[in-house]
């Protein structure tokens, strides 16, 4: 069974008008108007979202500042526990929507050079203490080392925290020659340099039931994904695999993390994306959705074609 993972929030608040500007981001109108947050919610779940995301990425002291995470941290992880919850909940009918944890890297999306353990370490108890009362699963997300993944299992075992299901997301480094990835002339790998083998036998170690990427090049996912699935196979284990890409022009190497809106791709409409989602589908992944520029009409059209059985033409 393939499951429909939401898309992009901070893109679709700033698209619905929401507070939304460097470096808050998407924490902005979680801040200042969450009814923005939780409209975006309930849009994923009318496309078909199956699991919502909580809008926490952006609650860290890279976004908010040091000040107001250390007094409004937990809270403000509450608050976007709950607002997934609400959405979920009033799903109602015969599908049931599941809220997964967002544990973002706190420093900075993919810079793994400035990932510390011992200072992660408080900064996602944070987290994990607000989001707590409302997931149902967790998801350490746009990962860009193996040591993000393992800061995550870490915290999350000092809250109690073994029985949910832990979901590892790691994104790659796109940043070289993405056609050669997608044809198997090149191996993808983390933006750590790690491999994709050792991403996953890391996410094995720390008992993770599910192992997706997410926040890169959508044509480089297939080969990654075919190679997760090859090391999975080889062990036998039971791992579920998922993909979530962005919707962003590539990027220049040099630009910083965070470093202003990136632009988005022309050609990644909901009926392109969806044919990048059939083949992921194709290549076993069971769990799909979109990252970055990714909105609830791509949510839409890849559910009608992934998830009602459409992945064979």
């Amino acid at each position: 069974m393939i499951r429909i993972l939401d898309g992009g929030m901070g893109r679709e608040l700033l698209r619905m008008g929401a507070p939304f500007k460097q470096p808050e981001w998407s924490a902005l109108a979680l801040i200042e108007a969450p009814d923005y947050v939780r409209a975006a919610h309930d849009a994923f779940v009318r496309a078909g979202a199956d699991v919502v995301t909580t809008n926490s990425y952006a609650v860290v002291p890279f976004h908010i500042g040091e000040e107001r995470f250390a007094q409004q941290g937990v809270t403000l992880a509450d608050r976007a526990g709950r607002l997934a919850r609400e959405a979920a909940t009033a799903a109602g009918g015969a599908r049931a929507v599941q809220v997964a944890g967002s544990l973002p890297p706190v420093f900075g999306s993919y810079r793994p050079d400035l990932f510390d353990a011992q200072q992660a370490a408080p900064l996602l108890d944070a987290l994990v203490r607000g989001l707590q009362a409302h997931v149902d699963l967790w998801l350490g997300e746009t990962l860009s080392s193996t040591a993000e993944a393992r800061a995550v299992r870490e915290v999350l075992r000092g809250r109690g925290e073994d029985e949910r299901p832990l979901w590892l997301s790691f994104t790659l480094d796109d940043s070289g020659n993405v056609q050669a990835i997608a044809e198997g002339r090149e191996r993808a790998h983390l933006r750590s340099g790690e491999t994709v083998e050792a991403a996953v036998e890391v996410a094995l170690e720390l008992g993770a039931q599910a192992f997706l990427f997410n926040c890169s090049q959508a044509e480089i996912m297939r080969a990654a994904l075919q190679e997760a699935r090859d090391v999975r196979e080889r062990k036998g284990a039971s791992l579920e695999l998922g993909v979530y890409a962005n919707a962003f022009e590539p990027e220049r190497e040099s630009m910083a993390a965070n470093d202003g809106l990136s632009t988005l791709r022309a050609d990644l409409e909901p009926d392109g994306y969806a044919e990048f989602a059939r083949s992921w589908a194709q290549a076993g992944a069971t769990l799909i959705g979109g990252c970055c520029g990714i909105g609830p009409e791509h949510i839409e059209r890849l559910a009608s074609v992934v998830r009602d059985g459409a992945t064979s033409t």
